[in-house]
């Protein structure tokens, strides 16, 4: 019999408690097998975390034999920014009361081209509910660069306008017979004024019974305004004023044979016309015959303030449109294929075929109102800029992707009505950062290629309509010139007139 004392039972547990050593071999695997499961997981998150760019990014060459460029799935191309459940909301709330402004007339002559003109009717329309006036139809700019002389029916459906908005304040077609020769206040209204402003100058109808508003843009501010008057300047806009009917219909027909010739398109508000490189100061890529003739037509222009401009100082800073050429290089590299059918929204593009020859070369499907439209269809608009433009307008809306070269009126507000329809796809480039691209170019740093996709798509994953809340001002600005900066109630009517349920989540 053995003695299972205390001394043995301890060494026996000892032996059978001490580790064991690892062949060095088994070692070896089991480290170079963590390091590499560890190595492969980095990647996996790196990869997710870098998710910018669209996928999959596939180098392709395109069949006309150009540069490869990163393919692009279509629903990432095409389909609108998720809206998170927004919706439109231009309704009054339960508080509102309309105006009813008998014996008190505002006049308004509007001033600019088409979309200036439409939001300052619209500013107009909040203006007259909150002096308690009766709005006379608004008179429309013949002065300005294009010399249009339509008048407000023929440009708007009058009728409509007058009857969609007499719960919100009266609108006649013009003054009574009794008061067309009397005195009248004539006013500049402050720029981007708010209710205490517009309280204020409801004294002039102590002495007037009309007051003449001499320009109607930009006359209410962008921010801290009431909610009812907010939407009400929706109603205004986006439903009171409509077109009229010649235009309404040819225009929609306009997007049915866009639609019948290869389905999706993309509206191009191609801002490179004669008036806007003159006002800007903006010459990259002219002859120096263009340049100068570009100078006198602005030292010519009298209501254009500034004469003197550094050409170079405009483009580096992001304030000159695209080039026919840059849209083609821009598009190309979000991954739009070669094939894409692209509507031109605009005047006449200066220089013609000559400097438009570099956007079609890379995208042959140009489409112009001229070959959309029959001579006849046209007929009644084309010496009327502002009704063409207007069908440029509807294009516009209605287009799967709406591109503009500059941040204009007209992009502004086709933006704003796209927002407010459920946020469809805009993509907005960024000049000032495509500037140092494209500069790059001339430089050999950068060619078109692959990389060339991934750096655009990637700058521009945040620049395509997504909802988000309307800028303030710029940090830094002081004083009035802040209401500059902030950017424009109707190119983001979002929170006043863009609605969702409590439960989703704040969009910022």
């Amino acid at each position: 019999m053995v003695n299972r004392g205390p001394h043995n039972s301890s060494n026996h547990l000892g032996a059978r408690l001490r580790p064991r050593t690892l062949p060095i071999g088994i070692f070896v695997i089991y480290t170079v097998s963590f390091i590499i499961i560890s190595f492969s997981v980095f990647l996996y998150y790196l990869r997710n975390i870098s998710g910018d760019e669209p996928q999959p990014l596939v180098s392709v060459e395109s069949r006309s034999g150009q540069v490869p460029t990163l393919q692009v799935r279509d629903d990432q191309l095409w389909d609108p920014p998720f809206s998170h459940g927004l919706h439109p909301c231009a309704k009054p709330t339960a508080k509102y009361k309309g105006a009813q402004g008998f014996g008190r007339y505002l006049s308004v002559k509007s001033n600019g081209g088409l979309n200036q003109m439409r939001t300052g009717i619209a500013d107009m329309v909040a203006v007259a509910h909150m002096m308690n006036a009766t709005l006379v139809i608004p008179q429309l700019d013949k002065r300005s660069f294009w010399k249009d002389s339509s008048v407000f029916s023929d440009i708007f459906d009058e009728l409509h306008f007058i009857e969609s908005l007499k719960g919100d304040v009266r609108i006649v077609k013009e003054l009574p017979k009794n008061l067309e020769t009397v005195p009248r206040a004539r006013k500049h209204f402050t720029l981007w004024s708010g209710v205490a402003y517009y309280e204020e100058m409801k004294r002039l109808w102590n002495d007037y019974q009309v007051i003449h508003v001499a320009k109607s843009d930009s006359r209410l501010a962008n921010n801290d305004l009431p909610l009812d008057i907010q939407r009400l300047r929706c109603r205004a806009l986006y439903q009171a004023l409509r077109f009229s009917p010649p235009i309404e219909t040819l225009g929609k027909r306009l997007v049915e044979r866009l639609r019948s010739r290869g389905g999706r398109y993309i509206a191009l508000h191609l801002r490179y016309e004669k008036d806007m490189l003159s006002f800007t100061g903006c010459t990259y890529g002219l002859t120096d015959a263009e340049s100068e003739e570009l100078r006198i037509m602005r030292e010519s222009t009298n209501h254009w303030k500034v004469k003197n401009i550094n050409a170079t100082e405009q483009r580096t800073g992001g304030f000159c449109p695209l080039t026919p050429k840059e849209v083609g290089i821009f598009l190309l590299a979000l991954g739009f294929p070669t094939s894409t059918q692209i509507y031109i929204a605009a005047g006449e593009i200066y220089g013609g075929n000559t400097h438009l020859s570099e956007l079609s070369a890379r995208f042959p499907d140009l489409i112009f109102k001229e070959s959309l439209a029959t001579p006849e269809e046209l007929k009644a608009f084309s010496s009327h800029a502002s009704q063409t433009a207007a069908l440029d307008y509807i294009i516009s809306v209605e287009s799967d992707v709406f591109v503009p070269s500059h941040s204009g009126n007209m992009a502004r507000a086709v933006e704003g009505h796209r927002r407010f329809l459920g946020h469809r796809k805009t993509i907005n480039p960024d000049r000032k950062g495509l500037v140092e691209i494209f500069d790059k170019m001339e430089t050999g740093e950068l060619v078109e290629g692959p990389s060339l996709s991934n750096l655009v798509q990637r700058t521009h994953k945040s620049r395509q309509g997504a909802p988000r809340k309307r800028h303030g001002s710029l940090p830094g600005v002081k004083g009035r010139a802040r209401f500059r900066t902030e950017e424009s109630f109707y190119e983001n009517p979002y929170p006043e007139c863009i609605c969702g349920s409590r439960r989703k989540r704040v969009i910022t």
